[in-house]
């Protein structure tokens, strides 16, 4: 296999495996801000408790997610060589600000987030829980303001030329706010308040069908189903406004994400289909005129299709992108539907009356997952022969004194250490949510029936 796909592999392999956490660690760290923020205002220990049990959670992730971060930045300059050099100028600002602006601040609350419950105040406490969170959203930040500027680079110049070439920064909050880094960044955030709410949701679904812990899992579980409905409807907000920005500046991406062909005509919108490359053609359900009435608010609008590009300007994975792209866009549209069917539920008093539903509940902890994980591929896949887009061909970036053998070793043990850590954070967080949240009580009857009292949450809402 050649160099530049074994190193693609790698680094997609280890990209996707660190971004099952990043995403764990803001969505939760939004729910932890909530529940925190409901014990200071009420004074109901259940919330207190809710939130030390989600805490360990979040500090296994956020440990997870930093050991398998770290090697991504030593696969640049190993197998990425010819890129590091290129966008080493702006790469360096983006994550120097991550490091100084983010990680340190996140870190550095951590320590009273964890340890300091007894130690200061609640207000105090409470702060950090905000700080901490705040600081993995600012750790979003740089790393999608890195990854959007090689989507639609602005604010540099070039110096040099062939392999000397580089790219420097002319104008720091240009290439901070490129084309597409604001639609970008806030689409990753609500992806990543889905993950965090959809694992809150997973195990008190698990809880209330196993009848453990009732009177902190019934009101965590409507805590995370509001934000889970809001989260769900925001993001297709946001992904429509990332994909019009894709329209403007990554035309040909647009196209094999919805397999347009047809040089400049109306464009049709897939439900579902299959990408034949060789014929350069769709088979599936389509909605007629669909894509040129979403960008254009209107059916006659012709849309740029893949014929219109150079062959060696086009992805490679054409259908590969159609798959990832539309996998993603299903699996949203399911989490609206389930996150308002819960929603539904509690208006009607009947939310945990639904054995069937609490099982979807506990099993759709992948969703949104998958989905972070699909979108991802599409976008890098579709940005394809670019690493930088219409900058630095992808096939330029490898290093050139690597071998393939010499990657294909190192992917070997890669995955080898990484199945390991996965085992293992598996296994304690299994660990951790059949132990549960010390509430001290084994009357599940009891404490369900205190919470109805207290607890503003368990309350049946009044009908309109």
């Amino acid at each position: 296999m050649e160099t530049e796909i074994l190193a693609r592999i790698q680094f997609a392999f280890t990209i996707a495996f660190h971004y099952i956490y990043p995403p764990l660690s803001i969505g939760l760290g939004l729910i932890l801000v909530v529940m925190e923020g409901l014990y200071l205002r009420t004074g109901n220990k259940l919330y207190e408790q809710m939130t030390r049990f989600w805490i360990k959670i979040f500090a296994l992730i956020f440990g997870i997610g930093v050991a398998t971060g770290i090697v991504m930045e030593f696969e640049f300059g190993t197998n990425w060589a010819t890129y590091s050099k290129y966008v080493g100028d702006i790469f360096g600002s983006a994550l120097a600000a991550e490091g100084i602006f983010a990680f340190a601040l996140e870190s550095g609350f951590l320590g009273v987030l964890l340890f300091g419950w007894n130690r200061v105040g609640p207000r105090v406490h409470f702060f950090s829980t905000v700080m901490v969170w705040l600081g993995s959203m600012f750790s979003a930040v740089w790393i999608v303001v890195a990854n959007s500027w090689q989507q639609t680079p602005a604010g540099y110049h070039i110096v040099g030329e062939g392999l000397n070439a580089r790219a420097e920064i002319t104008d720091f909050w240009a290439m901070v706010f490129n084309p597409s880094s604001v639609d970008r960044l806030s689409h990753v955030w609500i992806g990543s308040f889905l993950a965090g709410a959809f694992l809150v949701l997973s195990v008190n679904a698990w809880y209330i069908l196993k009848n453990r812990h009732l009177a902190i899992a019934k009101p965590a579980f409507k805590i995370a189903l509001v934000v889970a409905a809001l989260s769900s409807l925001a993001q297709l907000f946001t992904g429509h406004r990332s994909a019009e920005g894709v329209a403007q500046n990554q035309p040909a991406k647009l196209a094999a994400l919805e397999g347009h062909y047809d040089s400049l005509a109306v464009a049709d919108m897939y439900l579902l289909g299959w990408v034949d490359q060789q014929q350069e053609s769709v088979a599936g359900i389509q909605v007629p005129g669909g894509l040129t009435f979403l960008l254009h608010q209107d059916f006659e609008t012709p849309v740029r299709g893949l014929r219109s590009f150079p062959e060696d300007e086009r992805p490679r994975q054409v259908n590969a992108v159609f798959q990832f792209y539309h996998l993603m866009v299903a699996i949203g549209m399911a989490l609206i539907g389930l996150s308002w069917l819960g929603v539904w539920m509690w208006r009607r008093g009947r939310l945990f009356e639904q054995r069937w539903l609490r099982r979807v509940f506990v099993w759709a902890v992948v969703l949104p997952q998958i989905a972070n994980q699909a979108g991802w591929f599409a976008a890098e896949m579709g940005r394809q022969p670019w690493v930088v887009y219409g900058l630095l061909r992808t096939s330029d970036a490898v290093s050139r004194t690597v071998t393939a053998n010499q990657i294909a070793f190192s992917l070997a043990l890669f995955t080898l250490v990484y199945v390991v850590l996965l085992v293992l954070f598996l296994y304690l967080l299994t660990r951790k949510i059949q132990h549960g949240p010390e509430d001290g009580s084994h009357h599940p009857e009891e404490n369900e029936a205190f919470s109805r009292r207290e607890n503003p949450l368990m309350r049946r809402p009044q009908q309109p």
